[in-house]
């Protein structure tokens, strides 16, 4: 699928890393569609050697829906909710309400679960990356 022109500030990155005939070094700007269709996860970064360390994708939870207590090992993470509401559940700690306009943040060797308190749809981003 073709997005057309490039953001203006996107275009001048690309310009200055290609300055002088050289090619681009290291990871390289994208442009991501949120269009995950009928899907309930859409990767959107995918870590080396895409990117240094990061990695990110859209979850699509439908109401009472869990994504399962896991950890994410050395990796910290930050949600940023975009529609709906639920619960990241830390464990040992009380829920913490999530909710577009609110970000959270959940340390390294931490098991935790985010769960689909709401009537509708949720659907966050979630950011992985290295801690250690």
């Amino acid at each position: 699928m073709k997005l057309g022109p490039l953001p203006a500030a996107l275009a001048a990155v690309f310009a200055l890393r290609t300055a002088a005939g050289e090619p681009p070094k290291g990871p390289t700007p994208k442009i991501i569609l949120l269009e995950p269709g009928d899907k309930d996860y859409l990767p959107l970064l995918g870590g080396p050697p895409e990117t240094a360390s990061m990695r990110s994708g859209l979850v699509t939870l439908a109401p009472g829906k869990a994504v399962g207590a896991h950890s994410t090992g050395r990796n910290e993470e930050m949600l940023v909710p975009l529609t709906g509401s639920g619960e990241l559940r830390i464990e040992g700690r009380a829920p913490i309400a999530i909710r577009s306009g609110l970000v959270t943040y959940t340390p390294a060797h931490t098991r935790h679960d985010v769960v689909n308190t709401g009537t509708g749809p949720l659907r966050y981003i979630y950011v992985v990356a290295r801690a250690e």
